[in-house]
């Protein structure tokens, strides 16, 4: 077992988190996306399809409710008949929804649901019932608690001049008055220096329905299992080991990630970041995530045994998917029976203060190693599709300030810190990401290293000093998934990081991806193979794997094509789409890794043609692999 160090004056700050915890109720009501239940559930599953169209030459981050609401609105109007709806009729119609709403019948407005499911044609009439009745009861909570004023609505429908439409509030994070200390790049390790290896595992997505030979491209969401039927004579079935197409990994294959670890290692920690059930997300009950956590869960203690393994949580380990409520939300609603089944699951690795924190917020920070303090984030908290923070958005938890003061006490101490969470900065509510990106730059000399999953891709996210958004400070890793969902190789990372010794900067040296192939491994006579795809500082001709050298890859991509196409492929996990990535996707991918900061186009003014803002719509309207 690690040592778990604690330090004088934890408690008090602990303490005073479980104060702020304790006063935070729900804010004054913020305007909602969702206009009544029907609205609510169609645009919850319609962030969930993007997820279920087969891969194009687009990076993936997706970034911001109205993009995505643009595409659905023409479409309700036109059904509806709201390109003839004036805006003072509008507003009149919507103060009434308001009164008639104060006690809805949810099986009424399920079915109008339902049918707008299948009107939009996002998915199948079976999927989009069992949707809506997983997620009716919760969506009707949330919406009772917080309506759509009259004129928030019809902002959002009719355009600004009817309203204003702004459903997530602009909040700040209080950071304490001690004066930042000067920059100060940590210092090259010695010749010699020990170097630790950490595996980093992240979106396993283990489906208990895979089965060999159904349909890879059936009409559901989620393909290549019991129900998915099987293709036609002229098409291949799904792979044994898995496929390239919208389907997450039989046990088999995970069990082979961890069984075939040993060239890899050894490892001194493993970094474990979440998503372990499947992308069955219209019809999982409870009892499916808690198989999933603990099947999970098992089968890494028996590989990795005496290993540590520090995980957080993903947006799919809750059910309905993305719904994480803040802790003022109590009973059955709440996430406890899920962070309790975590803290059972979790105890050999996690000392008893961050099982503590875990059962509350889903987060903690423990000691790995002297010199360095690990955080664990529930970035669910962060969330464009987390529908309960629709009721409070602001700071929910009070995770954020308890990260300041986590890292404050860092700070005062000389400790390092390394972040792990699930979905990246750079995908957060915007008030979220900017508050984040403030306390890393705060932080900077503190901060040594950020650790995500979330997009399946391989990717980073760069930090830079807020005054000039000029001077990278920070980046963020995003590591490959080890699920396929969607066309890629199965994957994980392992980082080699400054090691354990007095004075180590604890700072990543470098970092390797390796890969199945699953055209070899299904072959007739194959077996599966985990080889290294690539190391980066080797592939990419680094210096190191500070923040400069990671803004001066982008920049360089830029301008040497084949360098770009190079990352392409690695983005890919060695299966890149068919489609070429020209110019535009080229800027866009470029785009996505320098902005660790959501909606941010500045960030990227010095990639576009003579210095130019990018169109926020083309940058960031692509959809997540998540």
């Amino acid at each position: 077992m690690p040592h778990h160090g604690a330090s004088s004056g934890q408690g008090h700050l602990r303490a005073g988190w479980e104060q702020r915890l304790e006063r935070s109720l729900p804010a004054p009501k913020l305007g909602l996306l969702w206009m009544g239940l029907g609205l609510a559930l169609v645009l919850a599953l319609f962030d969930s399809t993007v997820l279920w169209v087969p891969a194009r030459a687009y990076p993936l981050p997706s970034q911001g409710h109205s993009v995505k609401f643009s595409a659905v609105a023409p479409q309700l109007q036109n059904a509806f008949g709201w390109r003839n709806l004036t805006c003072p009729a509008c507003k009149v119609l919507f103060t009434a929804l308001n009164y008639g709403l104060k006690e809805p019948n949810v099986a009424r407005v399920g079915s109008v649901a339902i049918k707008m499911c299948k009107m939009l044609n996002i998915a199948p009439l079976n999927v989009c019932q069992s949707a809506v009745h997983l997620f009716e009861d919760d969506v009707v909570d949330v919406w009772t608690r917080s309506v759509l004023s009259p004129s928030e609505a019809c902002g959002l429908l009719l355009g600004s001049s009817c309203g204003h439409w702004d459903i997530f509030s602009t909040w700040n994070i209080s950071l304490p008055s001690v004066p930042k200390p000067p920059p100060k790049p940590p210092s090259p390790p010695a010749p010699g220096a020990p170097v630790s290896r950490v595996l980093f595992l992240t979106d396993l997505h283990w489906d208990h329905d895979y089965l060999e030979g159904t349909d890879p491209n059936c009409a559901d969401p989620l393909c290549c299992r019991r129900g998915s039927g099987w293709p036609p004579n002229s098409r291949t079935g799904a792979g044994y080991w898995g496929e390239y197409s919208k389907c997450d990994l039989p046990l088999r294959t995970l069990e082979s990630l961890l069984k075939g670890l040993g060239p890899a290692g050894p490892f001194e920690m493993v970094y474990w970041t979440g998503d372990i059930p499947a992308h069955d997300v219209w019809q999982q009950s409870r009892q499916d995530q808690l198989r999933a956590l603990n099947t999970i869960t098992d089968l890494v203690w028996k590989f990795l045994g005496p290993v540590p393994v520090y995980p957080a949580v993903g947006n799919h380990e809750s059910t309905p998917v993305n719904g994480f409520p803040p802790p003022f939300i109590k009973g059955n609603q709440s996430s406890q029976w899920l962070y309790e089944a975590m803290a059972k699951a979790w105890e050999p690795w996690l000392p008893a203060d961050a099982l503590h924190t875990l059962r509350i917020g889903g987060f903690y920070a423990l000691t790995p190693r002297p010199g360095l303090r690990l955080i664990s984030l529930n970035m669910n908290f962060c969330s464009r599709e987390n529908f309960w923070l629709l009721i409070n958005s602001t700071d929910p938890a009070g995770q954020l300030q308890w990260l300041v003061d986590e890292l404050q006490a860092a700070e005062n101490r000389g400790d390092k810190v390394h972040i792990i969470g699930h979905i990246p900065p750079g995908h957060c509510l915007k008030s979220w990401s900017w508050n984040y990106y403030k306390i890393i730059a705060r932080y900077e000399n503190t901060l040594a290293g950020q650790f995500f999953g979330h997009t399946h891709v391989d990717e980073f996210e760069i930090f830079y000093d807020e005054e000039t958004l000029s001077r990278p400070l920070a980046v963020a890793f995003l590591g490959p998934s080890a699920t396929t969902f969607i066309n890629l190789n199965p994957g994980y990372r392992v980082y080699q990081i400054d090691g354990n010794y007095p004075g180590s900067s604890h700072v990543v040296l470098d970092h390797e991806t390796y890969i199945l192939n699953l055209t070899q491994a299904n072959a007739p006579g194959g077996t599966p193979s985990w080889k290294r795809l690539y190391r980066a500082r080797e592939t990419y001709g680094l210096p190191d794997a500070m923040p400069a050298s990671w803004h001066n890859l982008v920049y360089r991509m830029r301008a040497d094509e084949q360098l770009f196409q190079t990352f392409w492929f690695l983005y890919h996990k060695g299966h890149p789409p068919s489609e070429p990535c020209g110019t535009p996707c080229r800027l866009a991918t470029l785009c996505a890794q320098l902005s660790a900061r959501a909606d941010s186009p500045a960030l990227c003014r010095h990639l576009m043609p003579n210095g130019s803002l990018p169109d926020a719509h083309s940058l960031w309207s692509r959809p997540l692999l998540c």
